[in-house]
């Protein structure tokens, strides 16, 4: 699994482990909007802090299934500021509510979600193992929901604008990322039309071999499964056909490789 996605899990087990058993220690972490000025590290913090097993469990597990293939996509780096960001601008919206304690990695977990359906928005999502949708129908019906249960007030206990604060901050954060990358590099995969020939460098045959040296098994399964694709455009079209991000994928993984 990928390095930041780890450390994030890690991070947000550890601290709810930590707060649940110190009441005094959750209310120093968690965010009152109307209380920020005073205590501005609520911004940060509170996207770590869970109201109960069911809260972090099911955040956690959408991490799990999004984060990984996600953060190989563009980067520790760029996945790590997309989850923060996110869930700092899900902060900021839950100024609707300005004395509600607010808790929860659910606007960084949204913005995670909107990042996978961006670059993957026909990959079919099965809830509750069940259901099959795409992606991006997953993201724009649950937008909807929160919209509406937001201005209604309806299911109340649920931080609405915080949820839609962490799709607007990985909405933004993934616009300005496609806006510098060079050539549109982060197109959506099921979307991108081919790419015009171009001069570059053919990789020499020591990147080759440490490619192939790749153990797919011990990867992800997400990952895995990236991994199979790049190999089967290799076999099928040739070195030629990589894009600049299969390369990035390939190169990160075979790092280590021997």
């Amino acid at each position: 699994m990928s390095s930041w996605t780890v450390r994030l899990l890690v991070a947000n087990v550890l601290v709810f482990l930590l707060t649940s058993s110190s009441p005094e220690t959750q209310a120093l972490l968690r965010l009152v909007p109307a209380e920020l000025p005073a205590a501005p590290w609520t911004l940060l913090t509170y996207m770590f802090v869970h109201a109960g097993f069911g809260h972090i469990f099911f955040n956690m597990f959408a991490l799990f299934i999004f984060g990984p293939r996600l953060e190989a996509r563009i980067g520790g780096g760029h996945f790590l500021a997309l989850y923060l960001l996110s869930g700092i601008m899900g902060g900021l919206l839950s100024f609707t509510a300005p004395l509600t304690p607010i808790v929860g990695a659910s606007g960084a977990i949204f913005g995670v979600q909107l990042g996978f359906a961006s670059f993957w928005p026909k990959d079919r999502i099965y809830i509750w193992g069940v259901l099959p949708i795409e992606a991006r129908w997953l993201v724009i019906i649950m937008t909807g929901i929160e919209l509406f249960s937001g201005v209604t007030g309806s299911r109340d206990g649920v931080a609405h604008f915080a949820h839609l604060g962490g799709f607007l901050g990985g909405f933004l954060y993934l616009r300005w990322l496609a806006r510098r990358a060079p050539g549109g590099r982060l197109r959506s995969t099921a979307t991108e039309s081919p790419e015009p020939p171009r001069p570059a460098v053919a990789p020499d045959r020591g990147s080759i071999e440490r490619w192939e040296s790749i153990r797919g098994e011990t990867l992800h399964e997400v990952n895995r499964h990236e991994l199979e694709r790049i190999r089967q455009k290799l076999a099928t079209d040739g070195v030629g056909s990589l894009t600049p991000g299969d390369r990035e994928f390939l190169d990160r993984f075979s790092a280590g490789a021997s």
